[in-house]
């Protein structure tokens, strides 16, 4: 790889059989370099290699059935960490990846393995937590969902600035590169959203560029051009224009707006949120509405939901719409049922089952979403909805008179799952059936077994790719109780 920021398209690039991060350094690389057949891919999405003495290696790209040529720059008693120089022989299951930073960019680390086996390995590695984390040996895992598309699917795309004195501008506006959280390349075009969203990543560059407006320096922690963040309603055609700095006012506001609305008149509304924490995340502390509304609208099984800045939605529309289905399907609703959306966010899942039910609760912590939950009820002509702001835990232990029965629980939670206590709280309602969305199969079955303990039967668990070319996947997990 060219010692440059700039992702140029035109610049010299390697083959897809060499990688770039090992470039600079290939001729020492490969005087200690050894031979290593790839077997398996990990969780994270390493290939996982097995030395001839037997150890297993974790590195950075290749495939299955694969042989490498492979720099080992790490070694432990338990395994090895290396960098593929070369591929010396492919898998068939190998592609080229259609996008041109594939090469650098952190990001749809599997766009050169076909899309088929990608779903083959998201189905393993649901089967493999559930075997290894949740015990359940012999588990029945469906068929993974498939997406459709597999480019140009999502509703948001976050990209970051980053000060670099080595360009002419004096920073990248883009993605980072692969395993770097300092360095940021130029984006030219993702493949993952729109070309809309990509000619408005552009004209940013341009004009924050152009009015010489500092960047944000994640090392150093100075500077004020923090993030552009594109939101897009994929079934209204709304675009939001999102732009984080710190604190201060932006500079030229008037005619950054005026320079995006009139040379992208769809644009629905275009914020400006600031925060001056030093954590790397895209959202505000504050913010200012510069143009329109402060929302954009989305379309999820024909309900119409109002999108903040700081709102959490499925980044992929449609199908968020499938998973939908697939959990009010599970969940068997009946008119009768009271239906706890634990959770909730913004109160997407528990508004489109409202009509199948007499009521629903919604539990969620933070206010934020509670206030779009709220909206979205309302914009929706629903009211056999309540929404609870506070943690699942607390929410189900210090309300209980007030919240009643429940019949079905339908849960939802972040990343790192479910507190114990949250568990132990949800499984004491005695509902007769709870549908698990998750996000993590890892933590959905340390979950799945505490709900074991307290009575409940694993039912099915369904796979479903949200996320094509990364190792990401989510499922739907019914449980029934005994």
């Amino acid at each position: 790889m060219e010692k440059t920021d700039e992702a140029d398209p035109k610049a010299k690039t390697p083959t897809p059989q060499t990688l770039p991060t090992e470039l600079d350094s290939a001729a020492t690389g490969r005087l200690s370099a050894r031979q290593i057949q790839i077997i398996d891919l990990s969780h994270n999405g390493r290939a996982v290699g097995k030395m001839a003495e037997g150890k297993v290696i974790f590195l950075d790209r290749g495939l299955p059935g694969e042989t490498a040529l492979v720099s080992i720059y790490s070694r432990s008693r338990r395994y090895n960490r290396g960098k593929v120089l070369e591929i010396i022989s492919k898998s068939p299951a190998r592609e080229k990846a259609p996008c041109r930073h594939f090469d650098i960019c952190g990001g749809c680390s599997w766009q050169d393995l076909k899309y088929q086996a990608q779903l083959s390995f998201k189905k393993k590695q649901v089967k493999d937590a559930l075997e290894k984390l949740g015990g359940f040996n012999g588990a029945l895992v469906a068929e993974p969902i498939p997406a459709d598309p597999t480019l140009f699917y999502r509703n948001k795309m976050e990209f970051s600035f980053n000060k670099n004195e080595r360009t002419s501008k004096g920073f990248n506006l883009g993605l980072h590169y692969r395993g770097e959280f300092s360095r940021v390349f130029d984006v030219k075009e993702c493949l993952l959203q729109s070309e809309r969203s990509n000619q408005i990543l552009e004209t940013v560059r341009e004009f924050t560029g152009s009015h010489e407006i500092e960047a944000y320096d994640v090392v150093n922690h100075t500077g004020y051009l923090r993030f552009l963040v594109i939101r897009e309603g994929k079934q209204t055609g709304e675009l939001m224009v999102n732009i984080v700095t710190t604190f201060g006012e932006f500079p030229d506001v008037d005619q950054f707006v005026s320079t995006l609305t009139e040379k992208y008149p769809d644009i629905t509304t275009i914020v400006h949120n600031q925060n001056d924490k030093r954590s790397n995340i895209a959202y505000g502390e504050a913010e200012v509405i510069l143009y329109g509304p402060g929302f954009i609208t989305e379309k999820l099984l024909n309900r119409r939901f109002r999108v903040y800045a700081n709102s959490f939605l499925q980044t992929n529309t449609l199908q968020a719409e499938t998973l939908y289905r697939l959990a009010l399907e599970q969940a068997q609703l009946e008119p009768g049922d009271r239906l706890f959306d634990l959770y909730c966010g913004a109160g997407t899942i528990g508004i489109c089952a409202a009509e199948k039910v007499s009521e629903v609760i919604g539990i969620e912590s933070e206010e934020s979403s509670i206030r779009a939950a709220e909206e979205n009820a309302r914009e929706n002509g629903v009211d056999n909805i309540r929404f609870f702001t506070g943690g699942v835990r607390e929410t189900l232990r210090e309300k209980k008179s007030e919240l009643g029965q429940a019949d079905v629980l339908i849960i939802d939670p972040p990343r790192a799952g479910m507190h114990p206590r949250a568990v132990h709280h949800s499984a004491a309602l005695q509902a007769k059936r709870i549908v698990y969305v998750s996000c993590n199969p890892g933590t959905f079955a340390r979950d799945a077994a505490l709900f074991c303990k307290a009575g409940y039967q694993l039912h099915s668990v369904t796979p479903v790719d949200m996320f094509p070319h990364t190792t990401h996947i989510e499922l739907v997990a019914t449980l029934d109780r005994l």
